[in-house]
């Protein structure tokens, strides 16, 4: 895999290096500041008369960025995790024959060094550090893409995420702003009295929501497993067994397609409250918002490609009154099969005709609604046909007392008062068994044992997933879900292909 000549050159430097009694792979760093606090702390040259201070020492590390080689002196500049340095390196500061024998002929852009000197301030205004000692710490024997082009190759981006953190430090800013969301996300929860938790990732039954799972086989017990699709179904069990509020932050599963706003796995955090209606949620939800863009410094309107999006301004439509006055959809059809049969048909649409009312109302807010929810906006009082794990609203039996939160023409939230009759949640397993029957290779499982747990009372409750992924991109204005996943399904390479059919073989 090395045979690259450029690749190979390399290999023969870090010989060489060896050769010299220099190991291109040393273990024993003593850097004592990171490169940004490195800056911060010597703002004050600035000020002085000569623009130096040579009784400061400091000692930092970092990948060689660019690297501008003259004849008895050199700039480069190093990047670590939090900003880039430029160094100047002079023959005279360094032991005989370090800058000629191992420093000109043997370092380059790519490798990592650790570099002591002293603070000061180039012609150019530029505070640097002027180099006295350097360590060679790693050889890199792979040369970095060319410094003015980078990596233009998206796919590739996505497939060597190690390359385009090195070339980019926008994307590192991404994964922090995601790393921040998460741990954000945990701390406002834990303050408001709920106790993390951790459910199987394999099940027994696919659950918690209509999705195709992945399966996977236990062979010490000779059965199949499912990856978790959701969960939502054990979180429940621990309401049942007394747990008040409970919330667990958790990778998930489904096996489906891939776009701009599907991964295979991806990252929610759901969470389920007792005592409590999916009305209070809304208000906990717009809570949660306020306490993210207040600690991530944030201000309230961001750019969302062509788009603003308010987070400050959040709105509450129910699902059918959506269909007309965001849709369009004349109000006279919004309640009855044939006429949204026969209107989908007329405005070209494809549609299922064994589809049930509610079914066929999911697809028209689909069609016509989704995309045009730009700010928060939490859609309500689902079809119950769409709603399998949802309580019955008391004034609309037909309906349930759920929400979704769309921002930016995108599902961010699900939640719903939840469903604690068990005689009514056996039934909408049934119904979603027939479903199954029917065709539909995502319609929820029997889950006996669930129904069973329901059987012992489980406290009114309200519960909630919010989509950490598709809520980084809003943050981040990022338009697919492979920006703000460091490593994103991809399809196999054909080598990878090959590889794989020669196993079966």
């Amino acid at each position: 895999m090395f045979e690259n000549k450029y690749i190979q050159q390399r290999i023969e430097k870090a010989n060489v290096l060896r050769e010299l009694g220099v190991n291109p792979y040393a273990n024993d760093s003593s850097r004592n500041t990171t490169i940004s606090k490195y800056l911060n702390v010597n703002t004050d040259i600035f000020q002085k008369e000569d623009k130096r201070d040579e009784n400061r020492k400091y000692t930092v590390a970092g990948r060689i960025k660019f690297f501008r080689l003259m004849g008895k002196a050199s700039f480069l500049k190093i990047e670590d995790e939090s900003g880039i340095l430029q160094i100047y390196v002079a023959r005279d500061n360094l032991p005989e024959g370090f800058y000629n024998d191992i420093f000109k002929k043997n370092v380059e852009v790519g490798d990592i060094i650790e570099v002591s000197g002293y603070p000061f301030v180039t012609n150019k205004g530029e505070l640097s550090l002027h180099v006295h000692e350097l360590t060679i710490l790693t050889k890199s024997i792979s040369p970095l893409p060319e410094k003015y082009h980078g990596i233009q190759d998206k796919e590739l981006r996505y497939r060597q995420r190690y390359l385009d953190l090195i070339m980019n430090s926008e994307v590192r800013k991404t994964f922090h702003i995601r790393s921040k969301v998460i741990s954000l996300t945990r701390r406002f929860f834990e303050d408001k009295g709920f106790l993390e938790v951790e459910t199987p990732m394999m099940h027994p039954i696919p659950g918690g929501a209509n999705a195709k799972p992945f399966v996977t086989h236990h062979n010490s017990l000779g059965v199949d497993r499912f990856l978790r699709i959701a969960p939502e179904l054990y979180l429940k069990r621990l309401i049942v067994g007394g747990f008040e509020a409970v919330f667990e932050i958790n990778r998930n599963f489904r096996n489906e397609g891939m776009d701009a706003t599907h991964n295979p796995e991806f990252t929610s955090i759901e969470f389920y409250w007792a005592y409590k209606t999916y009305k209070d949620l809304i208000e906990l939800t717009k809570e949660y918002f306020e306490y993210l863009f207040e600690h991530l410094d944030l201000p309230t309107i961001l750019p969302y490609g062509d788009l603003e999006i308010d987070f400050s301004k959040f709105s509450e439509v129910p699902l059918i009154e959506s269909l007309t006055t965001i849709g369009g959809v004349p109000a006279d059809i919004t309640e009855d099969k044939d006429k949204i049969i026969a209107y989908m048909k007329e405005k070209n649409l494809e549609v299922n005709t064994n589809l049930n009312l509610g079914q066929l109302q999911g697809e028209l807010f689909d069609e016509y609604v989704e995309d045009k929810l730009i700010n928060p906006t939490f859609i309500t009082e689902y079809p119950v046909e769409i709603s399998p794990l949802a309580r019955r609203s008391d004034e609309k039996p037909h309906l349930t007392d759920r929400f979704e939160l769309f921002i930016a023409g995108k599902e961010i939230a699900n939640a719903f008062s939840e469903l604690n009759d068990p005689l009514d949640q056996l039934q909408r397993f049934e119904g979603q068994i027939a479903a199954k029957d029917a065709g539909d290779d995502e319609a929820h499982e029997m889950d006996e044992d669930f129904v069973n747990a329901l059987s012992y009372g489980m406290a009114p409750t309200a519960g909630q997933g919010i989509g950490i992924d598709r809520l980084v991109m809003m943050l981040t204005n990022e338009h697919s879900i492979r920006d703000v996943l460091l490593f994103p399904a991809m399809k196999p390479i054909k080598h990878e292909i090959d590889l794989h059919a020669e196993e079966e073989n």
